[in-house]
């Protein structure tokens, strides 16, 4: 059971790492259009930057350029890096220094992808103009209140699991 947990937990990890990457490489029409192939706006809240924001056709291709350039010049977690925290996982004897430090390293690469794509839409939101960039906070502001209400929902929700599992005992 034990290497069944180690397995599934390390698969888990192995995805989250692929995802995070698939998500990097959203084109901007995609991301205008609300067309994420994966994930969601609650595992990432910036995916929907633009959606609502009317771009020129000039705009579009700036940002689409910025996208390409983008994707080229984006750290890469290794597989290597992902096969061997697969081994440390399912590993008879657990090893928690060599985990935690391939957890670092790949943790380390997918900082700086959050840090290259903060990069370029900072550079998208200077191409949008002041009309462009007050809607798109106004939009912002309504997406973070919904993300607050989604989230006050959840914690309720686990609140009343606890409340009532504690109440059967």
């Amino acid at each position: 059971m034990r290497k069944l947990t180690a397995v599934v937990l390390a698969s888990a990890m192995a995805l989250s790492v692929a995802s995070a990457g698939a998500k990097d490489a959203t084109t901007i029409d995609e991301m205008h259009h609300g067309g994420l192939p994966t994930g969601s706006m609650t595992q990432n809240p910036q995916s929907h930057m633009f959606d609502g924001i009317e771009l020129t056709e000039e705009q579009r291709q700036q940002m689409r350029d910025l996208m390409q350039q983008a994707r080229h010049e984006r750290p890469v977690v290794h597989i290597d890096d992902i096969a061997a925290l697969h081994e440390l996982v399912t590993a008879d004897q657990f090893n928690e220094a060599a985990i935690r430090e391939k957890a670092e390293v790949i943790a380390r690469v997918q900082v700086e992808q959050q840090v290259e794509m903060a990069r370029v839409q900072n550079q998208m939101f200077q191409l949008l103009t002041p009309a462009q960039q007050s809607a798109l906070q106004q939009n912002y502001q309504r997406r973070l209140n919904e993300l607050r209400q989604f989230s006050n929902l959840q914690s309720a929700s686990s609140l009343q699991a606890v409340s009532s599992t504690s109440s059967n005992q």
